[in-house]
């Protein structure tokens, strides 16, 4: 056990996943001792009813704006807290982390940093459904079960994958994925993080060896573009693991490496 108290944990979901996905890893932090929350992103209703019946209310936020949203609510703790987040919750977690807005970092399979080149078929396949359409750009989208399937089910069986559909998805704005598609050609792009911070806390970037939305070859590479700064970074591989791997059924392997990997860091 750590000599002083816990910090303070908050969870940051990715596009398509309701914050109350992050419900039983909240009950599982609780439980080792730590003060856990998962707000949701701007304009998200409270509820997964809520947030399918009014989509628009998200439509059009940006990463820069999100960043914000959750600087706003770290804003009102008394210490720094752990961030851990999916997917495009994993990217914010490293811009908020690299901005010195947090004690430590977990990017769990996260959406790529400005930078990072490869550009696998299936990350294209998964972000085409918005990506299609430049008028997308100020929408909010949503994935139909087959969709999801294949961009965060594809390691389950049909009928795990179509259960986590019905039960955790949302429409989620479709401007992130914009901003990370033209990243490498814009020199302002909002998905670029500050990989060189030598005085930020650890970070822990997860990759599943299954996952079609954010393939090993992305986070190997987000991996390597923090290799000059001296803070500490580690990779960890969950080889059998898709995009779902915060809450299929194998949820638990990935939460308790999570803790152990805070233990070890005297969290």
């Amino acid at each position: 056990m750590p000599d002083s108290p816990r910090p303070p944990v908050l969870f940051i979901h990715g596009l398509w996943l309701h914050a109350t996905s992050w419900q039983p890893w909240i009950e599982r932090f609780e439980e080792s001792g730590y003060e856990a929350s998962a707000p949701g992103w701007p304009g998200e209703a409270d509820t997964i009813e809520g947030a399918r019946a009014n989509p628009d209310a998200v439509a059009g936020y940006g990463v820069e704006a999100v960043a914000e949203h959750f600087e706003q609510i770290i804003s009102k703790y008394p210490v720094p807290p752990v961030l851990i987040g999916h997917s495009f919750g994993g990217l914010l977690v490293e811009k908020l982390l690299g901005d010195g807005h947090a004690s430590a970092g977990v990017a769990i399979d996260a959406a790529p940093v400005k930078g990072v080149l490869p550009l696998p078929i299936s990350a294209l396949r998964v972000a085409f459904p918005a990506l299609r359409n430049p008028g997308n750009i100020d929408a909010a989208i949503s994935l139909t079960p087959e969709q999801f399937h294949y961009g965060f089910g594809n390691a389950l069986s049909e009928a795990e994958s179509a259960e986590l559909h019905q039960r955790w998805t949302i429409p989620s704005p479709a401007r992130p994925l914009f901003q990370a598609a033209t990243a490498n050609i814009n020199p302002h792009s909002e998905t670029k993080v500050d990989v060189h911070n030598q005085d930020r806390g650890p970070l822990l970037l997860t990759m599943g060896g299954k996952d079609h939305t954010v393939p090993e070859a992305m986070t190997k590479s987000t991996y390597k573009k923090y290799r000059k700064s001296e803070a500490e970074t580690e990779l960890v591989e969950f080889e059998d693991r898709g995009h779902s791997l915060t809450v299929d059924h194998g949820w638990p392997e990935v939460a308790d490496h999570i803790l152990n990997w805070l233990e070890g860091k005297g969290m």
